[in-house]
């Protein structure tokens, strides 16, 4: 019998599997807690229950769907994590130090179908989605090798911005943030996670009348339709103002803001004419909208595309700075390992 991951249960659907298996929801509970809370890595681990639970844990579900592959730390103290799945398939997951806590990179899928021209992640056409488990677990597996450097930290901050769309994956995804969030086990505040799309419009909709509470950013990477389809060509079946449009829903709808994501390419997206057409299209929404203008890591496979000259880069942040734009520019993490999202996955199929 394959058994399913414990890990891709939100805490409802585990209390009525139980419940249904002839436990109360006490029981559950601490099924949870000793999941998330103690980080046990194994069903025997789980104190305080009756053994016969215990063997219906066991026979029934995994705690293990990943495993470790390939771990690269950087210097400013970035870990990228190549992880394998069950299936032989490999993701990769990031984690990252700031000032403000432990913020946690996690891919959503094998593979990336949305064929952005610039970008690692695509560089591997989607195999399949990942099931929510794959992806919470891929947060287990960070906070379980935090525990083990022993300093005390904790995974604070979530970025749903690794390899895949996550509006393509997105019931997993929904899942993935009710379990992650939920107060009784690793209670990551809502407002600490951020899910990037390339934007998937119906999506975006869906994702506005969810009642979670997380963050959107909108990885724009082009200010008019003729450049944006040239190095994203999802902007063929969704173009800016259609997407637009559902951004100006998801404003109403949430009262929240959203951050424009803006990879700087050298000569293609970073000219001062790029810049205030950014302003144009984000003015009337300046009180609700941010850029995070993002210095590109170069991609052997994508030579086509170089990093923005730094001069640039200020000018281009001046500008929208002038013109009433929130900006800011991305703090770099992880440079001298594999930065790209993508990379390393890439590369180790390659070497395979």
């Amino acid at each position: 019998m394959n058994k399913e991951s414990i890990y891709g249960l939100t805490f409802d659907k585990l209390t009525s599997w139980l419940s249904a298996h002839g436990h109360k929801k006490g029981r559950a509970l601490k099924v949870w807690e000793s999941l998330y809370k103690e980080r046990a890595t194994d069903f025997s681990e789980i104190l305080d229950i009756n053994k016969n639970c215990v063997q219906l844990l066991e026979d029934h579900f995994t705690t293990t769907t990943l495993s470790d592959h390939i771990k690269q730390e950087a210097s400013d103290g970035t870990v990228k994590f190549l992880f394998k799945l069950a299936d032989g398939n490999l993701i990769e997951t990031v984690l990252m130090r700031y000032q403000h806590g432990i913020s946690v990179c996690v891919t959503t899928q094998v593979g990336c179908n949305i064929g952005c021209s610039f970008c690692a992640s695509g560089l591997l056409t989607k195999s399949r989605d990942l099931s929510s488990a794959e992806i919470v677990e891929q947060i287990v597996k960070v906070q379980q090798y935090l525990d083990q450097v022993g300093k005390g930290e904790t995974v604070t901050n979530i970025v749903v911005m690794g390899i895949g769309e996550p509006f393509d994956n997105f019931d997993n995804m929904i899942d993935f943030l009710r379990i992650v969030t939920d107060q009784k086990g690793l209670a990551i505040g809502a407002t600490r996670i951020t899910v990037s799309t390339s934007g998937i419009v119906d999506k975006i909709y869906d994702f506005a009348n969810t009642d979670l509470r997380v963050h959107l950013a909108i990885s724009l990477h082009a200010p008019n339709d003729e450049l944006r389809t040239k190095i994203m060509k999802i902007n063929r079946a969704f173009p800016i103002k259609t997407l637009m449009d559902a951004v100006d829903y998801y404003i109403k709808k949430t009262n929240k803001r959203i951050m424009f994501e803006y990879i700087l390419l050298k000569g293609v997206n970073d000219q001062k004419e790029h810049a205030e057409q950014l302003a144009d299209l984000l003015i009337d929404r300046a009180k609700y909208a941010g850029v995070n203008l993002i210095p590109y890591n170069p991609v052997d496979e994508h030579d086509q595309y170089q990093r923005s000259v730094h001069e640039d880069v200020l000018v281009f942040y001046d500008i929208l700075k002038k013109r009433g734009i929130n900006c800011g520019i991305r703090q770099e993490h992880g440079t001298d390992i594999d930065a790209a999202c993508g990379q390393l996955r890439s590369k180790q199929m390659k070497e395979d």
